[in-house]
């Protein structure tokens, strides 16, 4: 921290002698016209020690420095890569070149000259001209060490940005992985639309919300927690494919696959169900993965996972008949509960149907890691789907997407009966009332905008950080999160 200290206080001096010299350390603009990567692509067929003609405009950050008496040697990085330039003192005049080597590790510059190739084989810009447009203050980090302290990379992510270049890439990935899932839902007819962050009933999933007051009105608001409901609406006035990447918000626990913060896409299909669901979603994830990573065929963390399809399908009776060797729909409550308690599992009792799902939960989930579609939920898990079409009133069409043990996606045929819908909001919020902390409020407002009527219908949504995490083979939801949520440190950061 003293060296830190130090190294700041010598950058201060330097800027200070800048700025008295009349030079600004921080002028206004600079005309870059090439970035790294495009000079390396344009010239990588020069030979040994051939140079052009051709002058570069490059600027970017100086990761490494060697100084030498009359000529040195300097990298560049810009947001594609890093360039070496060649400085000279014949180039840039005594009084420049001093300039040049005065300068430090971490500050901003551009520069002008012309390309040519290294002895090494190393296309290189001669530099002509060296502007130094932003005067770094805090050094970087030690080349060898980097930042490697977890924490203080996602504190300070704007450091690990700089000194990590894989680091860079995933968020690369990410963007590429997001544009391609927006190409392929457009393509089948979807718009891209918004609606509420701030919202005056949270609804669409079952979650604890963050609270909020807004004083001009006076009301209490949630942050949004789904936009089911409004994408909802939006197919009640008249639109038939909307979709929308969101934040939400969920007050819950921060772990490996967790961030209170997230982003999540969901979209709704109209004259559709949940057949239809899954193969779009299978058309979406696995023309992702092509576009971002040229193959389906990934691995992740050592485990070899194929997302081509077609995917699994697997009912959730049939996966606790598999993997925990019990026959849930020949099974009465008591026995589950006996299951539940010789096996240690939690429960929760209040239904046949959740402790179904906490069987499941516990013996299965960890067991699906090649894509599956579990299918065909108990009705107590969510109060927004169909009834399941083969009569069976304990079950409802609702699937969700596992992928390396991990919950990706949920789905359902989306339930547009106003009657049925209002009756199960109801039980939900009597369940709410007898201290279940995670149940779905009534929506009033979203019953009525059903009885104006909706279309049959297949709602999706898939969790899009856990996705970038598969894509690009992160173990943790805070490396594919610029800022993830921390809690402050004394000094606020």
């Amino acid at each position: 921290m003293e060296d830190d200290n130090r190294l700041i206080q010598e950058r201060r001096k330097k800027r200070a002698a800048l700025i008295q010299e009349g030079i600004n350390p921080y002028p206004y603009r600079f005309q870059k016209k090439h970035d790294a990567a495009a000079i390396k692509e344009t010239y990588k067929g020069l030979k040994p020690e051939e140079a052009t003609k051709d002058v570069a405009s490059i600027a970017g950050r100086i990761m490494t420095m060697r100084i030498m008496g009359k000529a040195s040697f300097c990298t560049i990085q810009d947001q594609t890569g890093t360039q070496q330039l060649y400085v000279t003192r014949d180039a840039l005049g005594e009084e420049g070149y001093g300039r040049f080597k005065k300068l430090d590790l971490g500050d901003i510059i551009g520069a002008e000259g012309t390309v040519f190739s290294t002895r090494t084989g190393e296309v290189t810009v001669h530099a002509k001209k060296v502007v130094l447009l932003c005067k770094s203050l805090r050094p970087l980090p030690e080349k060898h060490h980097g930042l490697k302290d977890t924490e203080l990379r996602y504190r300070q992510r704007y450091v690990d940005l700089i000194v990590n270049p894989e680091v860079r890439e995933t968020f690369i990935k990410r963007s590429k992985i997001i544009q391609s899932m927006k190409r392929t839902l457009e393509k089948h007819g979807f718009l891209e639309v918004e609606t509420p962050t701030l919202q005056p009933i949270y609804g669409g999933a079952n979650a604890r919300p963050f609270t909020t007051h807004h004083h001009a009105l006076d009301v209490q608001l949630y942050l949004r927690i789904s936009n089911e409901l409004y994408l909802k609406r939006l197919l009640v006035g008249g639109y038939e494919r909307v979709y929308e990447f969101v934040k939400d918000f969920r007050n819950e626990g921060i772990d490996r696959t967790h961030n209170p913060e997230f982003t999540q896409v969901e979209w709704y299909q109209a004259y559709a169900d949940y057949n239809d669901g899954m193969a779009l979603v299978e058309e979406v994830i696995s023309t992702a993965a092509k576009d971002v990573l040229g193959t389906t065929n990934i691995a992740f963390q050592g485990t070899k996972i194929d997302l081509s399809p077609p995917w699994r399908r697997l009912s959730v009776a049939d996966a606790v008949k598999r993997h925990a060797g019990i026959d849930v729909k020949a099974s009465s409550r008591e026995d589950l509960l006996d299951y539940c308690d010789k096996h240690g599992i939690a429960y929760d009792a209040s239904s046949w149907g959740m402790l179904v799902m906490a069987v499941f939960e516990a013996s299965c989930e960890d067991k699906l890691v090649q894509p599956t579609f579990v299918m065909d939920y108990p009705v107590e898990s969510t109060p927004l789907a169909k009834p399941h079409r083969s009569g069976d009133e304990r079950f409802v069409e609702r699937f969700e997407l596992y992928i390396n043990g991990w919950e990706l996606g949920n789905a359902y045929s989306e339930l547009n009966d106003p009657v049925v819908q209002r009756r199960l909001l109801e039980e939900q919020v009597e369940r709410g009332r007898a201290g279940e902390d995670e149940t779905h409020p009534m929506d009033d407002d979203f019953v009525a905008a059903i009885e104006y009527g909706m279309p049959p219908t297949s709602g999706v949504g898939i969790g899009v950080d856990r996705l970038v995490m598969l894509l690009t083979d992160n173990a943790s939801i805070r490396d594919v999160i610029l800022f993830p949520t921390m809690k402050p440190q004394e000094d606020g950061r």
